[in-house]
This record gives C-alpha cells, sequence and structure tokens, in this order.
C-alpha cells in the first residue's frame, strides 16, 4: 500500500480559549492510503494536553517515516500494522489518521459504510453539544447567541478554569444562563484548570446552577485527588486529560463517572472501540470529544457515535474553510451518511 501525506490549515470562525491557551487555526494532516485502486482516508490533528505537545512538524516527520514502510504491508494488515506503529513510537495523532485510513479503506472494499459494518444503529446517536470558550460575560453572551443561530444546538459545553479565578468561571456560566433558552442543557469543562479546593466549591455551586457534569476538574497528574472530589461532588465527573487509552481506564474506574474518548488521543479508531468496551465493563459513560478536527476525523468518530452518552463532535462546526463533507448534522445529532467507509468527500479546492 502506499500513503500519500497533505498538510492543510483550517481556520475558526470563533477563536476558542481554554484553561491553557487560544486557539484560532491550526494545520492538520490529511493522510491517504492506496491499495489496489482504492483511497482510505485519515486526519491527524496536532494537540496538547499540557505536556508533550504532538505538534505538525512531529505529526508530519512520524507519517513520512511510517509512509517509507508502508509499501510491505496491505490495509488487511491492521493487527500488524498496529504493532510496528508502537513498536516505532509512533504519536497517537499519527496512528489515528493511519488506523482511520485503514478502517476508511475497508469499508470501500466491503462497499458499507463503517457504522454498518459494526452492526450499530444510528438512531442511537445523542445529540452533539457546541463549545463555548472562556471570555468576559459579554463576549460569552455574544458567543452563544453566535452557536444557537449556526446550529440551534439543545447542548452547551462551557469552558471554565480561567486565569481569574473561580469567581470569573462563575459569571460565565450566569451569562451563559442569561442568554441560553431555559430547556438548553449545560456541560462545563475545566480542562484541568482547579486544585482541588475550588473544584469542591464549583462542583457544588454547578449542581445548583444545574449544571449536567464536570469535566477534567483537576490537572492531568492530580488524580489521587479524584477519589476525594468524587466523595464531595454532587455532580458526576469525567475526565479527558487524564485518560488516553483503554489502560488508563481500570485505575480511573471507582474514582470518576465517565471517559472523554477522542481519536487523536486514543490513536485511531481500533482503540477507540477498546476503550468504549472497557469503560462500559468499569461500569462508566462514554463521552466523544474532539481537537481542531475537520469533518473528515469527526465523521469517523460518528461512527462509533451509537455507543456513546454523549458527545462533543462540534470542531469542524466551528471552521470556516472545512476541506471535507460527511457527517450532518440532524436534529441536533451528529449523523454518518450511507456511502462506504466513512464517507467523506473532498469539498474544498
Amino acid at each position: 500500500m502506499k500513503i500519500e501525506i497533505q498538510p492543510f490549515t483550517v481556520h475558526k470562525r470563533f477563536a476558542l480559549t481554554i484553561s491553557r491557551g487560544t486557539t484560532a487555526q491550526t494545520t492538520n494532516i490529511w493522510v491517504k492510503i492506496e491499495h489496489e485502486g482504492i483511497e482510505g482516508w485519515g486526519e491527524a490533528s496536532p494537540f496538547s494536553t499540557g505536556i508533550e505537545p504532538q505538534t505538525t512538524e512531529i505529526l508530519l516527520k512520524a507519517l513520512q517515516t511510517i509512509s517509507q514502510i508502508s509499501e510491505t504491508f496491505n490495509p488487511h494488515n491492521r493487527q500488524q500494522i498496529e504493532r510496528v506503529l508502537n513498536e516505532l513510537k509512533t504519536p497517537s495523532a499519527a496512528r489515528a489518521a493511519i488506523d482511520t485510513a485503514l478502517h476508511d479503506w475497508i469499508g470501500k472494499k466491503a462497499q458499507m459504510p463503517l457504522w454498518k459494518m459494526w452492526g450499530l444503529n444510528s438512531t442511537y446517536i445523542p445529540p452533539t453539544s457546541v463549545t463555548i470558550g472562556i471570555n468576559t460575560p459579554e463576549k460569552v453572551k455574544e458567543r452563544v447567541r453566535d452557536w444557537l443561530n449556526l446550529t440551534q444546538a439543545k447542548i452547551l459545553k462551557v469552558k471554565l478554569g480561567s486565569p481569574d479565578g473561580i469567581e470569573a468561571d462563575k459569571a460565565i456560566i450566569l451569562a451563559v444562563k442569561e442568554q441560553a433558552p431555559t430547556t438548553t442543557q449545560i456541560t462545563i469543562d475545566a480542562n484541568g484548570g482547579w486544585n482541588l479546593e475550588n473544584a469542591i466549591k464549583m462542583s457544588e455551586w454547578l449542581a445548583e446552577q444545574q449544571i449536567k457534569y464536570v469535566e477534567q476538574p483537576l490537572p492531568r497528574g492530580q488524580e489521587n485527588d479524584l477519589p476525594a472530589l468524587k466523595k464531595r461532588s454532587p455532580l458526576p465527573i469525567f475526565v479527558d486529560e487524564s485518560c488516553f487509552t483503554s489502560r488508563d481506564i481500570p485505575p480511573l474506574a471507582n474514582c470518576v463517572d465517565g471517559i472523554n474518548i477522542k481519536l487523536m488521543k486514543a490513536g485511531g479508531l481500533t482503540e477507540a472501540l477498546r476503550m468504549i468496551h472497557t469503560a462500559k465493563a468499569c461500569g462508566l459513560q462514554i463521552m466523544f470529544g474532539c481537537y481542531s478536527d475537520s469533518t473528515l476525523a469527526n465523521t469517523a468518530m460518528s461512527h462509533l457515535a451509537p455507543l456513546a452518552d454523549y458527545l462533543d463532535l462540534d470542531s469542524h462546526l466551528n471552521l470556516t474553510d472545512d476541506f471535507f463533507t460527511g457527517a450532518t448534522l440532524q436534529k441536533g445529532c451528529l449523523t454518518p451518511n450511507e456511502n462506504p467507509g466513512i464517507g467523506v468527500t473532498k469539498t474544498h479546492p
């Protein structure tokens, strides 16, 4: 098989600020695997969880290394390819691009969409949230109006962990509630922006505000504080930066309520499926999230979405120049189509 690598830059309609910084654009990588006249597509998106960032340059170098040995494999060798990528210590986002492209190839070869190959029911897909970043109360209200006009979203995911402290976080929530319809469901993601004391205080206050759950309240590396937080928190606790792969799940099982699975963290659809089964076996709920992913990566995850409890696959909705068309919003749910593989086509010049 042959691998082609093509960087592409996407720009956000609304710059997104979280506890670690602001993002307005990213350069992602389009990976194409060709074999027997069939092309499978995948995407690598740069990201950082605060340590060891996976930059575009790092991902490009890793993918170029893989392309040099790709002709010794074919798309039916997924298990062997996964082992080789692990031996090469390939960054997870680069593995995700390869694994997604291999799944896309298989689906196209079989002439079936992935969700049908897995025997899933697309009507089980939960609605996706859209994300409100850290900002002033007035800017937050403006962003809520923008998103509601753009998507008619029923769920808002609000970023907290403001560098100005928890009073600023409270002001953000009150601004969202003032602007959003009363039927809107609100969740929050602190991206590890609180210490234990503030996480306890905020979880109690957020419960009074009828918030649905708290995501990543504590920084990655402070997982030992999660049992104390879970004992005090009236809200369910999800982890994101603290959970990359299925191996991370069992130690977390008794101190959180759910995990956030992201394609780039997991390293592909293969590992995402392992994480789903592991989390369910541990009695945990499942959320799907994203970074600055285009429609390509989010459509790939939408094929597994019938297995999720919550979705936050909105990054492509915030792009002014998405290169791809695939899954579409249907009554607030990101739903894959009937086309074979992941069902994505290129639309941007």
